[in-house]
This record gives structure tokens, sequence and C-alpha cells, in this order.
């Protein structure tokens, strides 16, 4: 009898080499899938940013408080005022975010 056995092609080193570029492969397409997620944008500075929505804010802004200063309104109308004029900047320049009046810290609607 022969004492050399004919090996299984899965005991070879070639099926481990196989078996490590199919892992290789794997865990590239997982880290291409979830890049955003590992490497996020930088974030963009609320100082910096000089778009429609923030021109139209503030302008609106300055003339609540000039309101508020004047004692034309109360505290309460002034909140009001601020949250009904965030929905319009926004309704008017067509910008995503948080709704009007939202806490900080909440996700942009999509």
């Amino acid at each position: 009898m022969n004492s050399l056995k004919k090996r299984h092609f899965l005991d070879s080193p070639y099926a481990r080499l196989l078996a490590l570029a199919c892992f290789a492969l794997a865990a590239g397409a997982l880290a291409y899938v979830h890049r955003d997620d590992l490497f996020p944008a930088a974030p963009v500075a609320a100082a910096q940013k000089d778009d429609a929505f923030s021109r139209c804010f503030r302008d609106a802004a300055a003339s609540i408080d000039r309101m508020l200063a004047e004692k034309t309104i109360g505290a309460e109308n002034a909140r009001l005022f601020r949250m009904r004029a965030e929905a319009r900047c926004r309704a008017q320049t067509g910008t995503l975010g948080a709704p009007p009046g939202a806490p900080p810290g909440l996700p942009p609607v999509r």
C-alpha cells in the first residue's frame, strides 16, 4: 500500500491563502460600505456659514431683539416670533434642518 496519502485541497496552503483573500475582500467591502461612519466629514463651523438661511434668520432675529429691547413685545412673544422667523426663512431658502424651535442636537430632517 502506498504510504503517501493524497492531501485534500482544503488542507493545502493554497486553500488557506484563498480563505485569507476572501476575508480581506469581505473586510474591504465592509469598510467601503461604512466609510462615512469610519471617517466622518469635518463639521462646518457655524461662524463660517454664510448661506441664505443664516442671513435671513440673522436679520429677523435682529428685528425681534430690537422689538424686545423697546419693550414692544414680551419674552414669550419673542420666542414665538423667533420660531416663526426660523420656519419662514427655512421655507424661503429651501434648507432642511431640525424642525423650528427644536432643541439643538436633534438630527436634520431628511
